[in-house]
């Protein structure tokens, strides 16, 4: 087992001023928290794997110390809300000594400023407390700066009381405009913030370190990061898109557990005892253990004692829907089962597009993650899940289905397995090379197709937006690079980098009996076939959908620390036939379309309307302007959907807060769909007899 150095163990944390004397003393005392032996073991294995291993091959220096104090604190207090300038000023004695503290394994700073954080939290909460007994008025034109990221430290208590009588005045005036007064309005937020408070005495010793190791790791490159163990569990779920347990999605609501949602097929959809909204206030193990009250409990923590191995039996005390607290509990018993996340999985669909002669059916398949049960696979499991296996069976179903083209569709796909990422685009082209991938040591591997058969030779399209990352990417480029298909949409997110995960358990010997955590370290780069990085830059697609957001202000290249983006020399490989006469063509057909659909419209001014609102930092708190303005964006809300449901033959609704059911996810979904059509109909289109299948069999 690794061992500590005396040194080590007696690195001595700085003094500081903030001592008690400093704090205010009417604050109840908090439990003291202080890293514990498995982390100082921890902080050695990190910082060792990342300066060896990582790929930018961090040097532990004044600089990163810098940046990993910086990133700490405004994680923990990202809008300057509870830290006051002084303690800025006395915090920065760390500026310089991070690096001299992690290369000790030492982490305690990270502690010594929570504390200090989480005092200054508990006087905010109670000062809040006492503004609720105010009587605030509403004829004053001030105005309150909700989002203070980018503004100075505050100097002083007193400008800092000043900020959150606004604060609390906003958050008053807010209420009185949704209807509450009275008790009621006091009684709501004073609940909301003494539960500010409980949920900052809730956090765990494993829950500060995970914060500071992560402003750390973070400095160095944003795709590196530390897992806890119950985090890790948590990747490994949504990996293998199974766990064990009862099947019920949780929520915290106030003190209690409520049920939000119960998942298809598992014990609690089976047995019909657990219903949505739901409380559930206690958990007991097996048949008769002792029932365990959890009102108040963390909501990780109740997850966990409700997790369990398949077989095993778990009692739930329940506060049924609607039922009120002083109600009797019911008490339920079920057997935990494995639970498949089926929601999660690849998904298919069939669009029927109009044409002049009547409608052509195009394919949909949903990919929301590049998944793979990487345990059932090393165990040579033969039915393991993946994504591969799961769009193989949906190609074949859509065929079967008489579709004539098929659209991938990567929106909000994060990435997920790389060799899910190769082994996807071999369903669509003969074997060749897939993605080019560089280490720390600049040698480059290409990895390959080696299979020459297809799964699907038709028309393809794929469909990406801004969230589109990593994984997604490289299917996207090597389908766009090869010709094989069109890609619509918007810019990708422009991760092109790779990461291995390092379980830290196996830096240590058998005998220990402690239990560590996991990092995700990046460790090499790829690159597509044709050379070019996907990194900042992402994947431009064929067809843009339009975006008011600004590409500079999402994604990668809005990341501190990102690596920049370079290109190597392109991959040996065979694009077909260039498609870029007949992809100018569909464009120009897409943007009159584009012009002519309401739902486009629609969307369109929805998402300006929506990314003003985001653009603005603050609120008036005059009650008549402030209610001008609500009825003013709501009947301009109300405008903006009559027009639309006008324009597309839909009654108008009046006095209804909804839009009628509208969809934008499914309005470009659709122009997708629209699009590939018109590559399949294009008599410009230079197809390889394989793409002529659908065309030939309609015509």
């Amino acid at each position: 087992m690794l061992t500590f150095s005396p040194l080590r163990l007696a690195f001595v944390v700085l003094p500081l001023a903030l001592t008690s004397a400093a704090l205010r003393a009417d604050v109840p005392a908090q439990p003291l928290l202080r890293p514990t032996a498995s982390q100082l073991l921890e902080t050695e294995l990190i910082t060792g794997f990342l300066t060896e291993y990582h790929y930018k091959k961090p040097t532990l220096d004044d600089a990163l110390s810098r940046k990993t104090l910086t990133r700490y604190i405004e994680s923990i207090d990202p809008g300057r809300s509870y830290f006051l300038q002084s303690d800025i000023d006395k915090l920065s004695a760390y500026e310089t000594r991070l690096d001299d503290y992690l290369r000790a394994s030492n982490p305690e700073p990270a502690f010594v400023i929570f504390r200090v954080f989480r005092q200054r939290l508990h006087e905010r909460v109670e000062h809040a407390k006492r503004l609720l007994e105010r009587d605030f008025d509403f004829t004053v034109d001030e105005s309150y700066v909700f989002d203070r990221g980018d503004s100075p430290w505050v100097a002083s208590r007193e400008q800092l009381d000043e900020i959150w009588r606004k604060r609390i005045k906003n958050d008053v005036l807010s209420l009185r405009l949704a209807g509450q007064e009275g008790d009621k309005l006091t009684d709501t937020l004073r609940g909301r913030y003494e539960r500010l408070g409980r949920q900052t005495d809730q956090y765990r010793t494993e829950d500060v370190y995970q914060l500071f190791i992560n402003a750390f790791t973070q400095s160095i490159e944003p795709h590196t990061a530390y897992l806890l163990p119950r985090a890790s569990e948590d990747f490994e779920i949504r990996m293998s898109l199974s766990l064990e347990g009862i099947g019920a999605v949780l929520q915290s609501e106030n003190e209690h557990t409520v049920i939000r949602e119960i998942v298809t097929g598992g014990p609690a959809d089976t047995s019909y005892q657990l219903r949505v909204e739901d409380r559930i206030t206690g958990v007991g193990q097996g048949e008769d253990g002792a029932i365990i009250d959890v009102v108040g409990w963390r909501l990780d923590d109740v997850v966990d004692q409700i997790r369990g191995p398949k077989g095993t039996t778990v009692r739930l005390q329940v506060l049924p829907k609607g039922a009120g607290i002083e109600a009797p509990a019911k008490v339920i018993t079920m057997t935990r089962n494995e639970i498949k996340l089926e929601d999660q999985a690849a998904q298919k669909a069939v669009i029927e597009v109009p044409t002049s002669d009547g409608q052509v059916r195009i394919g949909v398949i949903e990919v929301p993650a590049f998944y793979l049960d990487y345990e059932a696979y090393a165990r040579k499991v033969p039915d393991y899940r993946s994504t591969t296996r799961d769009v193989r069976r949906l190609l074949r179903e859509l065929q079967q289905e008489k579709v004539e083209g098929i659209v991938v569709d990567l929106r909000g796909n994060g990435g997920g397995s790389l060799t899910e990422a190769t082994q996807l685009t071999g369903l669509f082209i003969e074997s060749g090379p897939i993605v080019q991938v560089k280490d720390t040591t600049e040698r480059v591997e290409v990895l390959r197709d080696p299979d020459p058969d297809i799964a699907y030779s038709g028309p393809l399209a794929v469909l990406v937006d801004g969230l589109s990352a990593s994984a997604s990417e490289i299917f996207a480029g090597a389908i766009q690079d090869y010709h094989r298909g069109v890609v619509i949409g918007e810019p990708t997110f422009g991760k092109g980098t790779v990461q291995q995960m390092v379980d830290l358990n196996n830096g240590i010997d058998d005998e220990s009996d402690a239990t560590l955590g996991q990092i995700t370290m990046t460790v090499a780069q790829f690159y597509r076939v044709s050379g070019a990085s996907t990194q900042h830059r992402g994947v431009v697609p064929d067809i843009r959908f339009p975006t008011v957001i600004d590409n500079h202000e999402q994604g990668e290249r809005a990341l501190d620390n990102a690596l920049p983006w370079d290109e190597i020399e392109a991959a040996a490989y065979s694009p077909r036939a260039t498609h870029a006469a007949e992809v100018n063509d569909v464009r120009e057909r897409h943007v009159q379309r584009m012009q002519q659909n309401p739902a486009f419209k629609y969307l369109m001014q929805e998402i300006r309307a929506s990314e003003m609102a985001q653009n603005e930092r603050s609120v008036s708190l005059l009650e008549s302007k402030r209610r001008n303005e609500m009825e003013s964006m709501e009947q301009a809300s109300d405008n903006r959907q009559t027009v639309y449901r006008k324009a597309s033959g839909l009654p108008v609704r009046t006095n209804e807060k909804s839009d009628g059911g509208f969809d934008p996810s499914q309005v470009l979904l659709k122009e997708a769909a629209h699009i590939l059509y018109d590559l399949i109909n294009n008599p410009a289109v230079e197809m390889p007899e394989s793409l002529r299948t659908a065309k030939e069999q309609r015509g």
